[in-house]
């Protein structure tokens, strides 16, 4: 039978992305399982093991088998009720990093209650271990760090890296996430103790992607930090230097790459994460064409809001190539968005993508990016510079080049000013009013009713706060709500409550990468892709985009809801694999009839076992 991921036993369905070579997952709920660690697992080592630990879950039978007589309480608890009794707990913690510390204690020693947790309550704890309590969490790294969740690669393992990739327990890994620490979110360099960042993106892997936590390998390559702050507490747990850089950091990761590669073979998807801009792009265009590497950062960010923009267009009206768009921010998010927001447009309208960049303008730190700035820029800015006079500040540019769809992605907070907001929303009003004076004048009142109704569309500005935490977003939902007099469709990075405005309730969308990554992930794990293609990126836009419904779209919703996330991402996992099966770079043949059962065929499920 054709599984998931590599063949290991023709004759059982394996589920969780690869083959399970002790049949944990291959077996039906109710079908017994031996606990294998390196050994039978029995006693105090199987308690021990969050693999297999179950807590007070074991059975009086199983107490038995595997001499747990003694070692726990008497009582029997479900895995129900160790999921109420662990909400309860969890939600009588105030403050959000006591939260994250429990669940990633409950990570540490249940592993399947864990999972079984974030998954039946991803709305109320996606917040909780990813952004943006994740944030914080790796600010105090050092202070809290307790237990080590993945592998640490430092410039002390320069030249024995394929020895210490060994090291890791498991021997088949299909998903890596790497940082360097250096842009942690919207809080900079934070060195080593960036590592909470691939725990968290991975966990995320496993609970709304559905792939198996044993094939999931968290890094960091340290190699110094630049914060001086970090560098002299004492807590620190990195290397206590300024970040090596040029030849020294290109020798490391080169020796990282093909470490990786040698150990885990062609298909182990490499995530960068969170590297800075001079790095990022250098990185995944070195590596695109020799290994399976995405970033998240630059691709999966783009890719979750061209999803929320093609929902968009149905209530703003027209295509993308309608639109005129303003970026705050020009970094690797920026540019990365813009690119596949231009690349979907020549899909569109078959049109190069030089002529669609046009209408896609980016502001920077300097101001508005411009072709007499051209020389200044780094290269992966020089295709943004239009021509157009220099403009400095944000308001400024919103004047000059009139857009209908303002996305920020600066990391910086509060830069979406009331000014700013409230100049959006009147210019989309007044342009539309125009239009439809001309049409008045010039066309059939039978033909004016439907203008007016799209007029009526059109007017709505669309604003875009991604950047994390809350702490940095441009504009919170209440402002944009409030500023623009409740005309805004609003989306952001962090997660915000829904918001009452004279008597209207608005859902504002979560632009969270969380939408796509997992299922893209699963999707090139399904297909055995050995390469990631921009066609691939675009297949997962239009699968997010395509799961919101006419009910999400009365409440100025532009995302589906997360509760729904594992359906959602089965859905983009079987247009990514389908993608990839059409493109060639599909290597698990032949290609199953239905990817979407497929996919939810191989998700890992982390309902308890039987040990008997």
């Amino acid at each position: 039978m054709k599984n998931c991921g590599d063949l290991v036993d023709n004759k059982s369905a394996i589920v969780g992305g690869v083959g399970d070579m002790y049949s944990e997952d291959s077996a039906t709920l109710d079908q017994p399982i031996t606990p294998w660690t390196i050994s039978v697992a029995s006693g105090y080592s199987l308690m021990r093991d969050p693999r297999y630990n179950k807590g007070l879950a074991f059975t009086e039978k199983e107490r038995d088998a595997h001499y747990l007589r003694g070692l726990l309480p008497p009582i029997v608890l479900s895995q129900e009720l160790q999921e109420k009794k662990m909400m309860n707990l969890i939600r009588q913690y105030e403050v959000p990093l006591h939260r994250y510390m429990a669940m990633i204690g409950l990570q540490e020693t249940n592993e399947r209650l864990f999972y079984k947790l974030l998954i039946d309550n991803v709305e109320e704890l996606l917040p909780v271990v990813y952004t943006p309590t994740v944030g914080e969490a790796c600010q105090k790294y050092g202070s809290i760090f307790r237990h080590s969740q993945g592998l640490y690669i430092s410039l002390k393992e320069k030249g024995k890296i394929l020895e210490t990739l060994k090291n890791w327990p498991e021997r088949t890994v299909q998903v890596i996430v790497v940082t360097d620490g250096e842009r942690i979110l919207g809080l900079g360099d934070l060195g080593c103790q960036g590592m909470g960042i691939p725990v968290g993106k991975l966990a995320l892997y496993t609970a709304l992607g559905g792939v198996r936590p044993s094939l999931c390998l968290p890094i960091t390559i340290d190699v110094g930090t630049n914060n001086e702050k970090l560098l002299n507490d004492e807590f620190y747990i990195g290397l206590r230097q300024k970040r090596a850089t040029g030849e020294e950091y290109d020798e490391l990761l080169q020796e990282f790459m093909y470490a990786v590669k040698q150990n885990y073979g062609e298909k182990v998807l490499i995530q960068f994460e969170d590297f800075a801009n001079h790095n990022a792009f250098e990185l995944l265009a070195r590596y695109s064409s020799s290994h399976l590497v995405f970033n998240d950062d630059i691709q999966g960010t783009a890719a979750v809001v061209l999803a929320g923009l093609l929902s968009a267009l149905r209530l703003l009206g027209g295509t993308l190539a309608d639109h005129k768009f303003l970026f705050l921010g020009a970094g690797e998010a920026g540019t990365g968005i813009a690119d596949l927001i231009a690349l979907e447009i020549s899909e569109q309208n078959g049109k190069p993508i030089e002529e669609n960049r046009k209408n896609i303008w980016l502001v920077d730190s300097k101001g508005l990016i411009v072709s007499s700035r051209k020389e200044s820029l780094q290269d992966f800015k020089k295709p943004w510079a239009h021509e157009h006079e220099p403009i400095t500040g944000l308001i400024n540019a919103v004047k000059a080049i009139k857009p209908t769809i303002l996305i920020g992605t600066s990391g910086v907070g509060k830069q979406f000013t009331k000014e700013v907001v409230e100049d959006m929303a009147s210019f989309n009003k007044v342009l539309y009013i125009y239009i439809y004076i001309y049409i008045y004048i010039s066309l059939r009142s039978s033909q004016l009713s439907f203008i007016v109704i799209l007029m009526a569309d059109l007017q709505t500005p669309l604003i875009m706060a991604l950047s994390n935490p809350t702490s940095q977003a441009e504009c919170t939902a209440e402002e944009a709500y409030t500023w623009s007099e409740g005309r805004a469709i609003f989306a952001s990075g962090s997660p915000f409550d829904p918001f009452e405005y004279e008597g209207k309730t608005f859902v504002p969308g979560q632009a969270n990468n969380a939408y796509i990554f997992p299922g893209f992930g699963l999707g090139v794990i399904m297909a055995g892709s050995i390469r990631v293609h921009n066609g691939m990126l675009l297949a997962a836009s239009k699968a997010l985009a395509s799961q919101v419904t006419e009910e999400h779209y009365e409440k100025g919703m532009i995302y589906p809801p997360l509760t729904n996330i594992r359906k959602i991402s089965a859905n983009i996992a079987a247009k990514v694999a389908a993608k990839a099966y059409e493109l060639g770079l599909a290597s698990h043949l032949p290609q199953p009839e239905d990817l979407v059962e497929s996919a939810e065929k191989c998700m890992y499920s982390p309902v308890y076992r039987s040990y008997l």
